[in-house]
Parts: structure tokens; C-alpha cells; sequence
């Protein structure tokens, strides 16, 4: 079995200190936003614990589907590549980057500039830009690092894969499945749509279509800070797509307690068998506990557990 986590949205905190002309751009909205909404919601001392009790796990992989930074100032990215390696070295960390880690045009690259080894795929050049999309092989499984973050005005959260990059996708999840292996698709923005017009994916048709005409395992995504599941229809069949609440909320957070998933994955093509463990806080509870436990994949009963919509 091969054990693989998924953590996201971690928005790494306290904000370092602001410059007056850094402010001069959407950055004075999240600023502010972030000194009355945020602060209370993103708890540095649950991320530590949570990450804590997810290395006590000891999977053999992580992954980690953005939104690191707050609103993308220059110092906050050092930080974040500590966290980062904290979690583990980039052949066992694989990272995209979310929409607030490219926050701002004058920052937009600098997820690539401090995180590189985390976002660079097998054989590629560490050195200089990652190219999206990116694929790594960790025995049977094959995951591929989709960017969906781009710098974008006031009030939109929105995220795009573009034209490019989406046949890009095709290709290598074709090539995965040929090579027999358990594809994971890695994505900030929730691949089946959100309920805010501001904070979706514009071009999620391209990656629905990917997966129908090349199939693919599983997609994880962060961005909503909920806990989710969903499905596309794949060349196969259902792909589940799922998302998990914000690394740093805390017990009482309103939109989800912090939490991250663990996903053991065994079997061969054709009859995968992948389960998926919660851990995390509860409603209420300071502890950090297992939540939930479900079959997702099952070689002889696809469909056990089906998630509650069908994203076409």
C-alpha cells in the first residue's frame, strides 16, 4: 500500500510587516481582510499540531495544493519554503501553487522563484522556472502538479488552466495510464466548480475534459477550505475530486475544522483499491483525531461509496 496525504490552504501567518507602497494594489483589500476576518480563523498553533500528527502518519508521500501566503509580499515566501521543509524534502513534497500565492503581478512568480524543487518533475532542471504540468512517479502512482494560479483584480479569486497546459494534461495522464499507474491529479481550484462566480476555476471545462478523454484516479484540490467530494466523468469512469478544509483553521472555524486526508492506495489497474482517513479537528474538540474513514476505490465495488454529485 502506498500511502499518500493531502493538505491545503495553510494561508501561513502572522503577516509580516507592510510596506506602504505594497499596499497599492488588491493587497490593501486581503490587508484588511486578513486583520479582521482572517487573523482569528488561520491558527498557527493548530497548523503546527495538525502537521505534527501528519508526519506521525509517516506517508510515504505529501501533497500540498497552495494558498501558502496571505497576499503574496515579497517576505512571505521565505517562510513558507520553511514550512515546506518542514513537511518533508521535495522528492517526498509535491506543491501547486494557489491563487494567493500569486496574489499580485509583482509576486506572481514567486512560488516558482522560492518552491522549485517541490513543483519540478522527475528529469526536469531544478534550475529556473517549474513547467505546469509537472509528473512525478512514486511507485505505482503517477502525480501530475496542475498551476492554476494567476494574478487577478479586486475581489476575484479566480483561477485558469489555459489552453496550453490542459493538452499538456492529456497527454501525460494518457501516458500514465498506459504505464499502469494510479493517477493523481493535483489542483488548487476545485476542478467541478464553486458556488462563487469570483473564485472559480474559468476554464474548468479543459480539465474535465482532460480526464474524460484520458481517465485519471483521483484529483485533490483545496481553495473552498471545505471538506468535499465530488466526481468527473473519466474515460473509465466516476473520478472522484477531493477537497479539504483550510491546514490552519482551528476547532471552531465556521467553515470547516482544520483537517487533512491520507490515502492508501493498492491494487493494479483495473482493480485499484484506494481508502481515504480524515484527521483533524472537530467542531468543538481541540484534540486531533481520525474523523472519517471510506473506501473511495474498491476493485469490486467501484461505486460503495458515491459522492454526492456528478461534475459534467
Amino acid at each position: 500500500m502506498f500511502t499518500l496525504a493531502h493538505l491545503s490552504d495553510p494561508h501561513l501567518g502572522p503577516l509580516p510587516r507592510v510596506k506602504f507602497r505594497e499596499l497599492f494594489s488588491k493587497r490593501i483589500m486581503g490587508y484588511a481582510n486578513w486583520h479582521v476576518r482572517r487573523r482569528g480563523r488561520h491558527d498557527m498553533a493548530c497548523l503546527a499540531g495538525l502537521t505534527r500528527d501528519l508526519l506521525d502518519q509517516k506517508p510515504d508521500h505529501i501533497a500540498c495544493t497552495g494558498d501558502l501566503a496571505v497576499i503574496g509580499l515579497d517576505a512571505e515566501f521565505t517562510p513558507a519554503r520553511a514550512f515546506l521543509e518542514k513537511l518533508g524534502d521535495p522528492k517526498h513534497v509535491s506543491v501547486v501553487p494557489g491563487n494567493h500565492d500569486s496574489y499580485v503581478r509583482g509576486t506572481a512568480d514567486h512560488p516558482q522563484l522560492h518552491w522549485s524543487e517541490y513543483m519540478t518533475g522527475d528529469g526536469e532542471r531544478v534550475e529556473g522556472d517549474p513547467h505546469f504540468p509537472y509528473v512525478r512517479r512514486r511507485g505505482k502512482i503517477g502525480i501530475v502538479g496542475i498551476s492554476t494560479a494567476v494574478p487577478t483584480g479586486f475581489h476575484s479569486a479566480q483561477g485558469r488552466i489555459g489552453k496550453e497546459q490542459a493538452e499538456a494534461v492529456t497527454a501525460l495522464l494518457r501516458q500514465l495510464g498506459e504505464e499502469g499507474l494510479f493517477r493523481v491529479v493535483l489542483i488548487h481550484h476545485p476542478p467541478s466548480g464553486t458556488g462563487d462566480i469570483f473564485r472559480r476555476l474559468t476554464d474548468a471545462r479543459r480539465i474535465k475534459r482532460s480526464v474524460l478523454r484520458a481517465g485519471a484516479e483521483l484529483i485533490l484540490h483545496g481553495h473552498t477550505h471545505k471538506a468535499e467530494r465530488t466526481t468527473l466523468l473519466g474515460l473509465d469512469g466516476p473520478v472522484h475530486a477531493v477537497g479539504v478544509p483550510s491546514a490552519s483553521a482551528g476547532p471552531e472555524d465556521r467553515t470547516g475544522p482544520g483537517a487533512y486526508n491520507l490515502y492508501r492506495i493498492g491494487g493494479e489497474p483495473g482493480a485499484w483499491r484506494c481508502e481515504m482517513i480524515t484527521r483533524g479537528f472537530a467542531h468543538g474538540e481541540t484534540g486531533i483525531a481520525e474523523r472519517q474513514r471510506l473506501l473511495l476505490i474498491d476493485p469490486e465495488a467501484v461505486h460503495l461509496a458515491p459522492p454526492p454529485g456528478l461534475a459534467l
